[in-house]
């Protein structure tokens, strides 16, 4: 039984600011080896309910930070940033679950720590068929394109919550709460640890006893854009199948949830690199 993990950064026991997630080398350096932790704790519950191989995706800022040499021997890591699914890299069929784990709340959040959704500096708001999606929605949506469902999620209270209301009760691991976007209410490793792997344990059994279901969006799949600025929005209009709908706002669809993701990734990036221009 494989199991598909996803790991960010913002939702990691320890952090609470920008300084933990990159930048000084210090702060940044102590919270990849607390992220390096909850995702072993995460692999340690997956074998103990019966995984056979977890397959775990780098999933923040570079792509570059979790610890090869503190992972868990059992796991297997695609680390680096030119991924076309993005924090899904490596989802396929062939996983039974997949778990989040070190996420964060989506946009706008009240008190979310460290919130965004994907590109911070660039995204104001993405919908899905108009819902407003975060990234655990994102994800979610596009690991049940492929029939497989999310049986965890860890971070803080708020994105535990977006977690539940959206997909419904699946297994949770909050490790801290959210006081405000930069102040957090930390568990210490010690218990989140523990924590982390009993809900992984239990989800996954969740999963084999057929009590969590993939989270799929009815297709076609429209997405909608907000974006910060103005800049560079036109721009993404170069491909036919950009939208433009609005001075901050494109609008991508697709027959299915993946090809709807992949036009959204490349709307997205592009606009990204036209904001300070290409020329």
């Amino acid at each position: 039984m494989k199991v598909f993990i996803s790991a960010d950064m913002e939702g990691a026991t320890g952090v609470a600011v920008g300084p933990h997630v990159g930048g000084e080398a210090g702060e940044y350096g102590r919270m990849r080896k607390l992220l390096t932790q909850d995702v072993n704790a995460a692999v340690r519950g997956a074998l103990a309910a019966g995984a056979t191989e977890c397959l775990v995706t780098d999933a923040h800022g570079k792509m570059t930070n979790i610890l090869i040499e503190e992972l868990d021997a059992s796991a297997r890591l695609i680390s680096g940033s030119n991924k076309q699914l993005l924090q899904m890299e490596g989802i396929d069929a062939g996983h039974a679950a997949a778990m989040f784990v070190a996420y964060h709340a989506r946009e706008g959040t009240e008190d979310g720590v460290l919130n965004h959704t994907l590109l911070g500096s660039t995204v104001h708001e993405i919908r899905c068929n108009g819902r407003p999606f975060g990234e655990t929605g994102l994800n979610a949506a596009l690991a049940g394109h492929f029939g497989v469902p999310v049986c965890l999620v860890t971070g803080d209270d708020k994105v535990c919550l977006e977690a539940q209301e959206l997909l419904g009760s699946i297994e949770v691991a909050e490790v801290k709460v959210a006081r405000e976007r930069l102040v957090a209410d930390l568990l210490p490793p010690a218990k989140t640890q523990v924590l982390i792997e009993a809900k992984a344990r239990s989800g996954l059994a969740r999963v084999a006893r057929g009590e969590i279901d993939p989270f799929r969006v009815s297709c076609p799949v429209s997405f909608e854009v907000d974006f910060k600025s103005t800049a560079g929005v036109k721009m993404a209009c170069l491909f036919p199948a950009v939208e433009y709908a609005g001075a901050k706002t494109l609008r991508v669809r697709g027959e299915d949830y993946l090809e709807a993701y992949k036009l959204l990734m490349g709307t997205l990036f592009m606009v990204r690199a036209a904001q300070s221009g290409i020329i």
